[in-house]
């Protein structure tokens, strides 16, 4: 039995569908329904509410065996910066701590790579190399990275205290159907708009993909990993992309013309990530 909060939003469907085609028994939590997604319970409410979260988190057969936090405010520009923190950490306190305190016997939450701080800055920050991998340090500037870092100490939090083993997925943009058809078109117009994101992006199927590998691996302690497409969300050579808006930064092998800025060997190593969709295929 997995509780996934946030499974009415983008991944949070797709992952919910994606759990239930697997075998998993869902209970969907959000604060509106998420209808369609074949859960075994759908739960409505607010995540920042503690008997809430409590109700999510058990149900007859007491408590549930895993979690997948997805739900959050998803960008700067929702809610004032304050309250793009504190709820943020809050419900990822209270779903994560909720959860080891429950008994789960693990959890996968979603960080973003805005917690390395480029996407969000308000200003020209540039990596010190590519691809990013997850020794860099955050140089976050913006509140919802902010949230990002701390949701991860959540994480680590939750492991120290609970011995519940926490991996945290460091998604870049996530996207698929008309949502990642219109990115795509954005970023071959201009690829400066996509500058400060490192033309990173994951399609949803493969966001989904993910969060089940983690729930199967096994892992124990508190991780937080990369996942990403293979591929630059551009059709312009990584070579000239970063000499023209990041020439600062180091070229580091493996990034290759044309792939990813985020370093996911991690992912592939510890949960066997595999991402499936390149941006190529998908809009062909």
């Amino acid at each position: 039995m997995v509780a996934v909060t946030g499974a009415a939003g983008g991944i949070g469907r797709t992952t919910a569908r994606a759990l239930v085609a697997a075998g998993l028994r869902v209970v969907a939590v959000d604060r509106r329904a998420a209808d369609g997604v074949g859960a075994e319970r759908s739960l409505v409410g607010d995540l920042r509410d503690p008997e809430f979260v409590a109700s999510a988190l058990t149900g007859p057969d007491g408590p549930v065996d895993a979690v997948v936090h997805l739900a959050a405010i998803p960008a700067p520009g929702f809610v004032p910066d304050d309250q793009t923190l504190i709820q943020n950490v809050h419900t990822a306190f209270l779903v994560l701590d909720g959860a080891g305190r429950a008994g789960a016997r693990t959890a996968v939450a979603a960080s973003s790579v805005s917690r390395y701080g480029y996407a969000w800055a308000g200003r020209e920050l540039s990596p010190p190399y590519v691809p990013v991998d997850e020794a860099q340090p955050t140089v976050a500037v913006d509140s919802y990275g902010l949230s990002k870092v701390l949701g991860e100490e959540v994480g680590a939090f939750a492991w120290r205290r609970w011995g519940m083993p926490c991996t945290l997925l460091r998604f870049p943009f996530v996207g698929e159907g008309e949502r990642l058809a219109a990115h795509l078109e954005r970023v071959r117009r201009d690829p400066g708009v996509n500058r400060r994101e490192l033309w990173a992006w994951l399609d949803t199927r493969d966001a989904a993909g993910a969060v089940l590998a983690a729930l199967r691996s096994g892992l124990t302690g508190y991780h937080a990993l990369n996942v990403a497409a293979p591929d630059s969300a551009s059709d312009v050579p990584n070579a000239e992309l970063f000499a023209r808006y990041h020439p600062a930064t180091e070229l580091r092998a493996g990034l290759g013309a044309f792939g990813s800025a985020l370093d996911s060997s991690a992912a592939r190593e510890l949960i066997g990530f595999r991402a499936e969709h390149g941006w190529r295929a998908a809009s062909a």
